[in-house]
């Protein structure tokens, strides 16, 4: 079960017009059914705004057991690397049916693959007195948990909005937020930054109203860290979904356990070919790092067949931590008692000067080494990447690209104020983000 906010409305608002608006990351894999907004309290009377099996962006409005209104947006959108700006427009008393729901996806309305509209002036579940989700699909029972990020996250009760009220266009062409949007929320309606941290529905919960209308959200599930740095404004480096191989990946795209099956794999969503860049991983699995590889490799290796050497830089051991650059060969750091469970590694990697320095708990492990030549010569980014040797013990763990999903002691951002590490960040290194990359990348 993922983290979702709820609340049952206590008056009714206007059931026919409202609009639903969010930045949306997805960090799941395919034929999972994950819920943006949902309201209602039965199978029988729900409505819903999802991705569907097909990752498509679809609302479902359902009454008496009847479906009266599918519309489904063409299009997949599988990217985890990406924000996506969504707006639900619904305005039954609209004459032309086509006018009763739309659909928005930055800044622009979808064509409709799907597109079965409700009649003119019908009522919603939404904006009755029953259960009203977010992350999270309302009816018998809760379900279908949505498994990324959500930010500014608008319910506006009686408006119908254009998603120019809520995002424009920027100097460089890229839809952005508004960070002040003009909103009449009505009775119901509520803006979430999820700026608090307790699980109550009060104003410094993770689902506080910063609308001024005081309808604060319950959290359920609420774990820990569930606030992130990874923003619309600043996408930050996650685990990718879409080149993986058979590695099992949670928390936001940051947790990842390589039980799947033999040989595992993953990249993360962002590489670079210049600059000094930062990261840490935690390693939570009982086997430590004895049987799986952490580290950065070139975008052309293999997540399966070739889990240390050619195309890479890794860190492993049991009893040591040894580092493989580019070959199978191994250079011993000597850390002592190796990588056991809780862990933090930490990875400085200068592309300016074809260097790699590993931390393990915040202390330097052996000496800087050089990258090797063959890396190097051909001109490839790096990316960074977790392989499992095969060995008998997985390696699971928790990547913190500076947008932790585990608990740290005490939070380090680096130079410019981006990220939050448990570990200092080495001087003139940064995190793995948009705004850093724009700068150094």
């Amino acid at each position: 079960m993922a983290t979702y906010v709820s609340r049952t409305p206590g008056s009714t608002g206007n059931r026919r017009t409202f609009t639903f608006s969010c930045w949306v990351k997805k960090t799941d894999a395919d034929g999972n059914i994950e819920s943006l907004f949902s309201a209602g309290n039965s199978n029988n009377d729900t409505d819903y705004f999802h991705f569907d099996s097909g990752n498509r962006f679809t609302c479902v409005l359902r009454s008496g057991g009847t479906t009266h209104t599918e519309v489904t947006a063409y299009g997949t959108r599988r990217d985890p690397s990406s924000w996506y700006h969504v707006v639900l427009r619904v305005d039954t008393t609209q004459s032309t049916a086509s006018d009763r729901v739309r659909i928005y996806i930055n800044g622009e309305e979808a064509a409709y693959e799907v597109a079965t509209y409700p009649g003119q002036n019908v009522q919603c579940e939404i904006n009755d007195t029953k259960l009203t989700t977010v992350g999270a699909r309302s009816r018998a029972s809760v379900e279908n948990f949505f498994q990324g990020y959500l930010s500014e996250v608008f319910f506006a009760d009686g408006q119908s909005y254009a998603p120019t009220t809520f995002g424009s266009t920027n100097s460089d062409g890229v839809w952005v937020p508004i960070v002040s949007p003009s909103v009449t929320y009505g009775t119901n309606g509520f803006r979430l930054q999820f700026v608090g941290t307790g699980a109550s529905a009060d104003s410094s919960g993770f689902g506080a109203d910063t609308s001024g209308n005081n309808n604060h959200l319950a959290s359920n599930s609420l774990g820990t860290n569930p606030s992130t740095k990874d923003t619309p404004q600043n996408n930050f480096c996650t685990l990718n979904v879409r080149d993986n191989q058979s590695v099992n990946v949670s928390k936001g795209g940051c947790n990842f356990d390589s039980s799947g099956g033999s040989d595992e794999g993953i990249r993360g969503t962002i590489g670079v070919l210049a600059g000094k860049w930062y990261y840490e991983c935690k390693i939570t699995g009982s086997a430590g790092l004895s049987a799986g590889n952490i580290g950065f490799a070139q975008p052309t290796f293999n997540l399966k067949n070739n889990p240390r050497g050619g195309q890479g830089m890794f860190v492993n051991g049991s009893s040591s931590l040894n580092l493989f650059n580019f070959s199978s060969s191994g250079t011993s750091l000597d850390a002592g008692a190796g990588v056991v469970q809780n862990d933090i590694i930490g990875f400085a990697l200068n592309l300016t000067d074809n260097q790699l320095t590993v931390y393990k708990n915040g202390t330097q492990v052996g000496s800087t080494q050089t990258i090797a030549s063959g890396l190097t010569s051909s001109g490839d980014f790096f990316i960074p990447v977790i392989t499992d040797d095969g060995g008998a013990n997985d390696v699971v763990g928790s990547f913190n690209f500076g947008n932790p999903t585990f608990t740290i002691a005490s939070s380090n951002s680096d130079a410019n104020g981006y990220g939050s590490f448990e570990y200092a960040v080495p001087s003139g290194y940064y995190a793995l983000c948009t705004k850093n990359l724009a700068t150094y990348g």
